[in-house]
């Protein structure tokens, strides 16, 4: 019998609840949209980045034979830490250096052309080596992956590691793998704060790309990985960089890209390599400064897009030189106040700058840190040929004139050694430079017309009246920068030509310009360099003279605060400035005892001349001009010396007459100076009225005296001068009174003893 039992059924599911089923599909859209939404970001944000981007290409400055001088390069700040630094390279590639290329594909990134960007079995093998080992981190950043980095280097973050991953899809995508690698190669860095292969290359083994051998692309392939490590120039980094390089070159090998006996002249190569020598920038930091200021300036231009080379006019063995004797002879004069020095030097004809030392030392505490080629300072008497010059360019002076150099009619201007040597010829005036004579001159061509021309000679800019600096621009009251004064001088030596200084071979300058004629340029030349007319002044085979032709003038400003010298070899000019950065006075440091001799030695120097060598050589004489021999003036009638003279035929017929005349050669002075009218029965001659007078620093201050004249009265008077409104001294009226100058404003003034009779006032400045 059976028994009918039921049997339970297990229970069937239930459907989700309304209220379950919408919060699943909620998190499923939630997802979505944060995927979308992320998906949406990251392209945006790889998209913004794909463009290939690269800071500015900086430079490499070689001297004019190839020698390391300086690296130009970009300031700008360490993305990790925020500090300030300064980077180099970036220069672009017209091609794909194909050795380099490989040695950094076997290294970086194998399966670069078989992968969009990112490798995905890089990635995989990556993960797992890093967690199944602990002892070893192993990334997977692509070639494209380092691009998308090294454009924008940000803060590491995983966010930022997807980011990469999704720019290096995009640039790969948009630019071609072959730009990719070609853009890796440019920004990858290389040590030493350097960038780009086609840079290192160059920086590192003076060569281009192209030219690497196979050691050297593997040992360069090597550094990015980690620079800092790798650093070549050292040997613990040269050993990591090289090890790795012959990974490179295994791998190389076993792919047929080189042969085995390649492989193994690349090995050798690589274990004969020795630590890189560091290039260093010279001493002279002021030289590197300089042509980092050219270069921002444009006016220091490398040789191509691609080969950012800049080709200097610099000589280093020549500004060692400089620098070594500038530092001895600097040495030498601290004990009387000195404390900086600057030297140039410029090649004659081309005016290639092939020294230029700033100061003694850029650390020096001593205003080390100035540029002394490069400050206003006041030059003295350097100026003085250049007033010469001008009277003889107008027409105003001949070399047969005489130039008084006496105390009446000086304006209170005297001479270095406090002495009158009466009247002189223009020649002997200038090499003797006698400060009454140049002022006189400077007088009479006119203060705005000398002014201009000292501008139009780029030896200030200023829009000043002239009347502002009066006669004593001829002595040092317009300051002016040592590499003007060069620049000025080099006109001179080119017969008149004016050209810019040349920092660099190939750098475009201005055309050179007619500044004065040939006649004008050679007759100041001429003077400058002939020892026999700078008698009695300065002696015979003093600092001044040398053992072949050289036209050479000093200068010495106010109170022995600057001393100067410029000399110019038939090859060279050579500048000199010796002083303080406090612009502090000195003891009795003229150019002639200090600056002279230290431009005597670096000439001297730069023509390797041997003790007891003369060269039989002189400058060429003016074209069109005769040579005569004239007495020396102030000899009377004994014409014990005479003086070798370039003449126009025309003039040398009146210097015959001139000789033959003994009284009138010994009376003969410059055609003087119109003095102002005035209607009082008093008129002072002496000084003049608004006159800025400079004592001279050159003598002492028992010397520094400013004569008082009157005009011719006919009339015998005893008169009272007055100072300040102060009596003074009593004279008779054709009596010249000396007064010791008082630096200031003063006002002077004349007045009968026994009459209500007074001059006009007339008012000074004396510094």
């Amino acid at each position: 019998m059976t028994n009918n039992v039921a049997t339970p059924h297990p229970a069937a599911p239930q459907p989700p609840s309304p209220k379950g089923r919408g919060l699943a599909r909620g998190i499923a859209l939630a997802l979505a949209v944060a995927l979308i939404a992320t998906a949406a970001w990251l392209s945006q944000k790889a998209l913004s980045r794909a463009e290939l981007v690269s800071p500015r290409a900086s430079s490499i400055v070689y001297d004019r034979n190839g020698a390391f001088l300086t690296q130009i390069g970009e300031k700008t700040r360490d993305a990790a830490t925020g500090k300030p630094r300064v980077d180099y390279g970036y220069w672009p590639l017209n091609a794909i250096p194909q050795r380099v290329a490989q040695a950094t594909l076997a290294l970086e990134d194998r399966r670069f052309y078989a992968h969009p960007g990112v490798d995905i079995r890089a990635l995989l093998r990556a993960a797992w080596r890093n967690l199944t080992s602990r002892s070893r981190r192993e990334g997977a950043s692509t070639i494209a992956m380092q691009v998308a980095r090294m454009q924008g280097e940000r803060p590491r973050s995983f966010a930022e590691k997807l980011v990469q991953a999704a720019t290096a899809l995009a640039i790969v995508s948009r630019h071609g793998h072959e730009a990719t690698l070609a853009h890796y190669l440019r920004l990858a860095p290389y040590g030493l704060n350097g960038h780009g292969v086609s840079y290192a290359a160059r920086f590192y083994f003076d060569r281009p790309v192209e030219d690497l051998s196979w050691a050297q692309a593997a040992l360069l392939a090597a550094i990015p990985q980690s620079p800092g490590l790798m650093n070549i120039a050292r040997e613990s980094g040269l050993t990591l960089a090289a090890t790795r390089a012959r990974y490179a070159i295994a791998r190389l090998e076993a792919e047929g890209a080189l042969d085995s006996a390649q492989a193994a002249l690349a090995r050798a190569e690589l274990d004969h390599m020795r630590p890189f020598d560091a290039r260093r920038r010279p001493e002279t930091l002021h030289l590197a400064l300089r042509y980092e200021a050219l270069a921002r300036e444009g006016l220091a231009r490398p040789v191509a897009d691609d080969d950012r080379r800049i080709h200097a006019t610099i000589d280093m063995d020549i500004e060692r030189d400089a620098l070594r004797l500038a530092r001895r002879y600097l040495a030498t004069f601290r004990s009387r106040g000195a404390r900086q020095v600057a030297v140039m030097v410029v090649e004659r004809g081309t005016n290639a700058v092939i020294a230029d030392v700033g100061s003694s030392d850029y650390n020096d505490p001593q205003a080390g840190a100035f540029d002394f080629t490069r400050v206003r300072r006041s030059p003295g008497s350097t100026l003085k040929p250049f007033i010469y010059a001008l009277a003889f360019e107008r027409g105003v002076l001949k070399t047969t004139d005489l130039l008084n150099d006496i105390p009446e009619g000086a304006s209170g201007v005297s001479n270095a050694d406090g002495l009158y040597l009466g009247p002189l010829t223009p020649r002997q005036a200038l090499a003797n430079s006698r400060n009454v004579p140049a002022t006189n001159l400077l007088r009479r061509v006119g203060l705005e017309a000398n002014f201009n021309f000292l501008r139009d000679l780029g030896l200030h800019d200023l829009e000043t009246p002239a009347e502002s600096f009066g006669i004593s621009m001829a002595i040092g009251a317009l300051p002016t920068r040592l590499e003007d004064v060069m620049r000025a001088y080099a006109a001179l030596a080119d017969d008149g030509m004016m050209r810019e200084l040349a920092f660099t071979r190939d750098g475009s300058r201005r055309p050179p310009r007619r500044i004065l004629s040939v006649d004008s340029a050679r007759l100041v030349a001429s003077m400058l360099a002939d020892p026999q007319a700078r008698l009695p002044s300065f002696p015979r085979y003093g600092p001044l003279e040398y053992p072949f032709a050289v036209a050479v003038k000093t200068g010495t400003s106010q109170a022995y605060r600057d001393a100067w010298t410029i000399a110019f070899s038939h090859k060279f000019i050579v500048g000199v400035w010796i002083g303080r950065g406090d612009a502090g006075a000195m003891r009795a440091m003229t150019g002639v005892s200090s600056a002279a001799r230290l431009a005597h030695a670096v000439l001297a120097k730069l023509h390797d001349a041997k003790p007891g060598e003369i060269a039989p050589e002189s400058f060429a004489p003016p074209p069109g001009r005769i040579a005569i021999d004239l007495c020396r003036a102030g000899d009377g009638s004994d014409c014990a010396q005479t003086l070798r003279e370039w003449v126009k035929p025309a003039e040398a017929r009146e210097a015959e007459a001139l000789q033959a005349n003994p009284a009138q050669r010994t009376s003969m002075a410059e055609a003087p100076y119109p003095e102002a009218a005035g209607a009082a029965p008093l008129v002072i001659a002496t000084p003049e009225h608004n006159t800025h007078i400079w004592r001279n620093p050159e003598q002492p201050e028992r010397l520094n005296r400013l004569a008082l004249k009157l005009a011719p009265m006919g009339a015998d008077a005893q008169i009272v001068w007055t100072i300040d409104g102060e009596p003074f001294a009593t004279a008779q009226a054709d009596e010249t009174v000396f007064w010791p100058m008082t630096p200031g404003r003063h006002r002077i003034q004349a007045r009968l003893a026994l009459a209500p009779v007074a001059s006009r006032a007339v008012r000074i400045v004396i510094e």
